[in-house]
């Protein structure tokens, strides 16, 4: 890929987009434990949830077209878990493997600092090494592994679970 990424805030107007790369996901991986393809109302309630809490959903756009996603929200819905978030990250099939994903994340990164986030959470299928992989790239480190939490494709499936720390903002 010779264009350059642009990663900014997601508008209306890349909910189509972003529902075809999760339904991609949806239907073809692992990375959403969910069975149910979704329509452009449900990304635009999620879309409105989400920026409604105050939480971040970023797109890289190469070439005019989205080539993937990410965002973050509420870990646990409790008081005490106010300051930790658990992340997504999505990137378009045509886009894999380009370095789109980890950029994407980069960026998430920064906006959940400047946020206050304490510690960001990455829920992982076990057997996606290239996803551990490029967590533990920026940072993260294994918190633990769920056995057999989770069902797809007619297969138990185990989480792996990571974090990352994020600096203090000076006052």
């Amino acid at each position: 890929m010779t264009d350059a990424v642009l990663i900014r805030d997601a508008t209306d107007a890349d909910l189509p987009a972003i529902r075809e790369i999760y339904n991609h996901a949806v239907e073809h991986t692992t990375a959403i434990w969910n069975e149910t393809l979704v329509d452009l109302d449900n990304r635009r309630e999620w879309m409105r949830a989400r920026q409604g809490r105050g939480f971040p959903i970023i797109v890289a756009e190469l070439s005019g077209k989205v080539a993937g996603y990410a965002s973050y929200g509420d870990w646990r819905a409790f008081d005490g878990y106010r300051h930790t978030v658990e992340h997504s990250v999505y990137v378009d099939k045509d886009c894999r493997g380009a370095g789109i994903g980890e950029t994407l994340m980069r960026e998430l990164i920064v906006r959940a600092a400047a946020a206050d986030v304490h510690v960001m959470i990455a829920g992982i299928e076990a057997e996606n090494t290239a996803s551990i992989r490029l967590h533990e790239k920026l940072g993260f480190r294994i918190a633990g592994r769920f056995s057999e939490v989770g069902t797809k494709f007619g297969r138990w499936l185990d989480l792996t679970c990571m974090e990352l720390r994020l600096p203090a903002r000076p006052d």
